[in-house]
Protein backbone atom coordinates (compact mmCIF):
# COMPACT_ATOMS: atom_id res chain seq x y z
CA UNK A 1 0.00 0.00 0.00
CA UNK A 2 2.84 2.22 0.97
CA UNK A 3 4.69 1.60 -2.48
CA UNK A 4 0.92 2.53 -4.65
CA UNK A 5 1.14 5.48 -2.26
CA UNK A 6 4.63 6.41 -3.20
CA UNK A 7 4.04 5.77 -7.08
CA UNK A 8 0.89 7.75 -6.84
CA UNK A 9 2.61 10.80 -5.97
CA UNK A 10 5.85 10.81 -7.64
CA UNK A 11 3.18 10.33 -10.90
CA UNK A 12 1.31 13.34 -9.42
CA UNK A 13 4.87 15.22 -9.35
CA UNK A 14 5.40 14.57 -12.96
CA UNK A 15 2.23 15.52 -14.26
CA UNK A 16 1.48 18.01 -11.66
CA UNK A 17 3.53 20.45 -13.45
CA UNK A 18 2.06 20.46 -16.89
CA UNK A 19 -1.38 19.73 -15.73
CA UNK A 20 -1.40 23.05 -14.23
CA UNK A 21 0.04 24.96 -17.09
CA UNK A 22 -2.94 23.37 -19.02
CA UNK A 23 -5.52 24.42 -16.44
CA UNK A 24 -3.88 28.14 -16.89
CA UNK A 25 -4.21 27.64 -20.64
CA UNK A 26 -7.93 26.63 -20.55
CA UNK A 27 -8.46 29.58 -17.90
CA UNK A 28 -6.87 32.17 -19.97
CA UNK A 29 -8.73 31.10 -23.55
CA UNK A 30 -12.18 31.29 -21.57
CA UNK A 31 -11.57 34.69 -20.70
CA UNK A 32 -10.24 35.74 -24.01
CA UNK A 33 -13.78 34.04 -25.82
CA UNK A 34 -15.32 36.57 -23.94
CA UNK A 35 -14.17 39.69 -25.25
CA UNK A 36 -13.74 38.50 -28.89
CA UNK A 37 -16.86 37.30 -28.87
CA UNK A 38 -18.31 41.14 -28.74
CA UNK A 39 -16.34 41.22 -32.51
CA UNK A 40 -14.12 43.95 -33.79
CA UNK A 41 -14.89 46.99 -35.86
CA UNK A 42 -12.25 47.56 -38.48
CA UNK A 43 -13.06 50.82 -38.96
CA UNK A 44 -11.93 51.80 -35.69
CA UNK A 45 -8.27 51.39 -36.72
CA UNK A 46 -8.77 51.45 -39.88
CA UNK A 47 -11.08 54.27 -40.37
CA UNK A 48 -8.37 57.19 -40.92
CA UNK A 49 -7.02 55.34 -44.12
CA UNK A 50 -9.72 53.59 -45.77
CA UNK A 51 -12.51 56.15 -44.64
CA UNK A 52 -12.91 57.32 -48.04
CA UNK A 53 -13.11 54.15 -49.49
CA UNK A 54 -16.86 53.72 -50.63
CA UNK A 55 -18.43 50.67 -48.05
CA UNK A 56 -18.15 48.08 -50.50
CA UNK A 57 -14.86 48.13 -50.68
CA UNK A 58 -14.34 48.25 -47.07
CA UNK A 59 -16.70 44.74 -46.88
CA UNK A 60 -13.78 44.15 -49.31
CA UNK A 61 -10.62 45.13 -47.16
CA UNK A 62 -12.08 43.63 -43.97
CA UNK A 63 -12.79 40.20 -45.85
CA UNK A 64 -8.98 40.71 -46.97
CA UNK A 65 -7.55 40.94 -43.62
CA UNK A 66 -10.06 38.79 -42.06
CA UNK A 67 -8.29 36.06 -44.42
CA UNK A 68 -5.00 36.91 -43.63
CA UNK A 69 -6.03 36.63 -40.11
CA UNK A 70 -7.09 33.07 -40.67
CA UNK A 71 -4.23 31.50 -42.85
CA UNK A 72 -1.53 33.37 -40.22
CA UNK A 73 -3.52 31.55 -37.64
CA UNK A 74 -3.56 28.23 -39.54
CA UNK A 75 -0.18 28.35 -40.32
CA UNK A 76 0.99 28.95 -36.70
CA UNK A 77 -1.23 25.79 -36.13
CA UNK A 78 0.83 23.85 -38.55
CA UNK A 79 4.04 24.72 -36.88
CA UNK A 80 2.94 24.14 -33.27
CA UNK A 81 1.97 20.64 -34.84
CA UNK A 82 5.34 19.82 -36.17
CA UNK A 83 6.97 21.10 -32.80
CA UNK A 84 4.34 17.97 -31.33
CA UNK A 85 5.70 15.68 -33.34
CA UNK A 86 8.81 16.32 -33.50
CA UNK A 87 8.81 16.55 -29.59
CA UNK A 88 6.95 13.52 -29.91
CA UNK A 89 9.45 11.70 -32.11
CA UNK A 90 12.30 12.73 -29.88
CA UNK A 91 10.51 11.24 -26.73
CA UNK A 92 10.28 8.06 -28.70
CA UNK A 93 13.81 7.44 -29.07
CA UNK A 94 14.83 8.98 -25.59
Amino acid sequence: MYFLNAVKSFIDKIFGVPIAFLDMVIEKLSSLSLVTAQGLNVNSYLGLIFGDLPSEWQLVLTSLFGGLVLLISLLMVRSLFRMYFAAKEGVKWW
